[in-house]
This record gives C-alpha cells, sequence and structure tokens, in this order.
C-alpha cells in the first residue's frame, strides 16, 4: 500500500492562494505534505498539485507569487448565484454522471471566451511546466458528454498542460477543453476534492477549499469518512471562518487571492499538531 495522498480540491483563484498559503504555513511548523507519495489535483487543486510536485518554484516562492500575482482583464466571476445554480442542477440529478452531463450541456451551450484563450491563460498559470513530475500527480475532469470523471496521470497519454486546462474548466464560465476530440470540463463537477482517488494509501491529508455538497455530489469529508471506515488515516481541511471571509463573494476574483494566501497561512496553525503526528507516523 502508497503511504501518503495529498489531495487539493477546487475552489478557483482564492481557492489557490488558500491551499499555498495553508501548505506553506504548515511547512512553516514543520509538516512538510509536499513529500506526499501521491498528489491529488481537482480544479484549482491541480495547478497547486502542478507546482508542488514539479518543485519549479520553492513553496516560499508560490506562497510570495500568490501575494504580488496581478490579473490579466476583468476578473471571471462564480460567486453564490452561480453555485446556488449549480446546487440546484444537483438536486435535480441522480447520480452524479446524470449531473455531470447536465453541466456538460450547460458548458458546451455557454458563450465563452475560446478554447485557446483559455488553454494560453492556464499555460502562463503553470509558468512553463510542460512535463509530468516524478512524482506521481493525478489530475481529474469530467467528460462533457457522458458525464464520467477521469484521472489523468503521466501514463494517460495526455499533456499535463491539457490535462490541468480540462480540470480547470469550470462550466459556464470556462470552455470545455478539447483532448483526441472529447470535451472535458471541471473535475469538480464529480466531486469538489475527488477524496475517494486517494484509497489504497494509508494516510490521506485533504485540503479542500469548497466542502459543501448537494444531491448526488459527496462533500470531502463523508468521502473521507468511507476511507477511514476502510482503515485509512485520514484529515480534512476545510477553511475556517477568516478565509471564508478572505475569499469574499467570488472565488475568481485575483484581488481577494493575497488575503486568502495570508488567510491559510494563519489557519496553518490550528492544525498543525494534528498532522505533525499524522506524517511522521507515516514515513
Amino acid at each position: 500500500m502508497a503511504r501518503t495522498a495529498l489531495v487539493l480540491g477546487g475552489g478557483g483563484l482564492t481557492g489557490i492562494g488558500w491551499e499555498v498559503g495553508l501548505l506553506r504555513g504548515l511547512a512553516d511548523a514543520g509538516v512538510e505534505l509536499a513529500e506526499a507519495d501521491t498528489v491529488i489535483g481537482t480544479s484549482a487543486g491541480s495547478i497547486v498539485g502542478a507546482h508542488l510536485t514539479a518543485r519549479q518554484r520553492s513553496l516560499e516562492e508560490l506562497y510570495e507569487h500568490q501575494l504580488t500575482a496581478t490579473a490579466r482583464g476583468p476578473a471571471a466571476r462564480m460567486g453564490p448565484a452561480a453555485l446556488a445554480r449549480f446546487a440546484a442542477i444537483a438536486l435535480r440529478s441522480r447520480d452524479t454522471s446524470s449531473f455531470g452531463v447536465r453541466m456538460g450541456k450547460l458548458a458546451l451551450a455557454a458563450r465563452t471566451a475560446p478554447e485557446a484563450e483559455q488553454r494560453a491563460a492556464i499555460a502562463r498559470t503553470l509558468d512553463g511546466l510542460t512535463d509530468w513530475p516524478t512524482r506521481r500527480l493525478v489530475i481529474t475532469a469530467v467528460d462533457a458528454v457522458t458525464g464520467q470523471r477521469t484521472a489523468f496521470d503521466e501514463g494517460s497519454g495526455v499533456r499535463l498542460l491539457d490535462a490541468v486546462a480540462a480540470s480547470c474548466a469550470v462550466p459556464g464560465i470556462y470552455p470545455p477543453v478539447t483532448i483526441d476530440g472529447t470535451r472535458w470540463i471541471d473535475g469538480g463537477v464529480h466531486s469538489s476534492a475527488n477524496v475517494d482517488l486517494a484509497a489504497g494509501h494509508s494516510r490521506v491529508v485533504v485540503i479542500a477549499p469548497i466542502a459543501v455538497s448537494g444531491g448526488p455530489i459527496d462533500g470531502p469529508r463523508t468521502q473521507a469518512e468511507r476511507l477511514a471506515r476502510e482503515g485509512v488515516r485520514v484529515c480534512v481541511i476545510t477553511p475556517d471562518r477568516a478565509a471564508r471571509s478572505a475569499f469574499g463573494r467570488n472565488v475568481l476574483d485575483p484581488a481577494k487571492r493575497a488575503d486568502a494566501a495570508r488567510a491559510g497561512r494563519r489557519q496553518a496553525a490550528a492544525h498543525a499538531p494534528e498532522l505533525h503526528h499524522l506524517w511522521s507516523a507515516s514515513r
């Protein structure tokens, strides 16, 4: 059995900032989650996971980038209204696949920026990363037609850029991403963190900017409880009140990313003792 897995959930630009800040704060406290045997990334988490496993930048540099990065053009918007719309669709869906099909139809019909433009934006976010890392990285996406989730990795034959772009393709906001003729949408459509993919590991840490669930979509804690019943030691971290306040009402607002990163770094202190015990026991 593989020993450790780090699961990084979706949550927009503020989710990226918060995850990086939390990881930085935990590293300051001696908890090096970047050393996980497997990193599983969904949407925002796929970007953080790619940087974390590639080690092109240090965690300190990734954190500083969250504080200083500037946006190009107006911010996209995914606030309470969009999330409520997604939740309403989930409540009308019988299972994750039917929800994925409905979200895929929404994505395919939406007027968005061109796919090439969004792929270029993801390439800038990855800062030149092109190759899959040697440390195992798993990135989730959902087929826009069938609603089925796929987990891309180095052996999938898909480029890292394409996998991350697909995982970040929020329906109705960003265009579906085409890979070998198949259109893909955000991996968070199946689950905000896809914790179930960590099955087979003995120790799992889940960092989930979005913890809510609805209809057939299980939240990260529910999925983690299933792993725990199988004997896996699991810790789930979700934003505290201060972090949620830092996120604001639009998780895609780049102006909130720095505040989210600082909030994540501060929150790390509350989780460091538990994680130090869990993580050191697994090495």
